[in-house]
């Protein structure tokens, strides 16, 4: 797999809904655009979406693509809001090898923002943890199909 963003700056691929980056930090407050943008990372512990348990939608900051249902949302004790497995078309996936490793990174489908990784230490049924930057999320409140 490769990386979506050339150093970080460029889009590598097209997506449904791009933006340049002076486009990109007119939509986005400056901490949305370091994490979504920029491959940063927020804070542990930080977001408000840690302790959110409502029914309702995990969507993109970024384009408001639905990316995961409330149901399958889990405490993982990381600090970051974690999920078992996104919505069908939700996000994909590349290798990062950054920091002196190999993870799999995860990006919204449709504008490619950065959302977190995924590593394979979640709970059933998946076994999958999808560890997301709440910054690069908002909740939408109601029901979903909670997979």
């Amino acid at each position: 797999m490769k990386r979506l963003f050339g150093g970080h700056d460029t889009p590598a691929e097209a997506f449904p809904v791009a933006h340049n980056d002076e486009e990109w930090r007119q939509r986005l407050d400056p901490a949305q655009f370091h994490v979504l943008r920029k491959h940063g990372t927020e804070r542990a512990g930080t977001s408000p979406l840690n302790a959110e348990k409502r029914p309702g939608t995990f969507v993109c900051a970024g384009c408001g693509k639905a990316l995961f249902a409330s149901g399958t949302k889990f405490e993982s004790g990381t600090g970051w809001p974690s999920f078992t497995q996104p919505l069908d078309g939700g996000v994909g996936t590349t290798e990062d090898r950054s920091l002196f490793m190999t993870r799999t990174e995860v990006h919204c489908a449709d504008c490619g923002g950065h959302l977190g990784h995924v590593f394979p230490d979640g709970p059933r049924p998946t076994g999958l943890r999808y560890c997301m930057n709440g910054i690069a999320m908002t909740f939408v409140p109601g029901s979903t199909d909670d997979r």
